[in-house]
């Protein structure tokens, strides 16, 4: 969603013009980007939706991808945003909705086999797959819920910093 679609939508919520409302949404941005700039603090929270923070990055030694060559990187600011729990939540919410999505497109396409014999490699005294049936690498692993970082060896960072 863009700053114009943004705008046409509270505009056609609340009645105002497009011009007042973008003028207003404006404004909210340039105050959040002169707080984090010009405040003590380079921090401000909005409650229910989350917390903007400038930080300094430490200089760090890095690699050039193309060489291979250690490059050093001097320290930086950075804006990072962690999301307020009402935000939190509405995401967890969406993501429930999605599982809950892709298991039933599952079901649906799942061929129906009896369930009175135990299939091949599968134990006769539970209805998990048996130790020795692996997952193929070339379908995603659904089953916790997401899918970054599910697979072993995943180096995909849950921070909800940025940077």
């Amino acid at each position: 969603m863009t700053k114009k679609e943004i705008v046409k939508q509270i505009s056609d919520e609340m009645g105002e013009t497009q011009l007042k409302v973008k003028d207003i949404v404006q404004k909210t941005f340039d105050a959040i980007i002169k707080t984090l700039v010009e405040d003590s603090e380079h921090r401000i929270e909005l409650r229910n939706f989350g917390v903007f923070e400038v930080k300094k990055r430490a200089a760090r030694k890095a690699r050039n991808p193309r060489t291979g060559d250690q490059v050093f990187v001097g320290s930086k600011f950075v804006v990072t945003f962690k999301p307020g729990k009402e935000m939190e939540e509405k995401v967890r919410e969406l993501e429930r909705l999605e599982d809950e999505r892709f298991n039933a497109s599952e079901a649906k396409s799942a061929p129906q086999t009896p369930t009175s014999a135990p299939q091949a490699n599968q134990s006769p005294y539970n209805s998990q797959p048996s130790p020795t049936t692996y997952q193929s690498n070339s379908e995603p692993n659904h089953s916790s819920g997401n899918t970054y970082g599910s697979q072993p060896g995943s180096n995909y960072n849950h921070s909800s910093t940025m940077g």
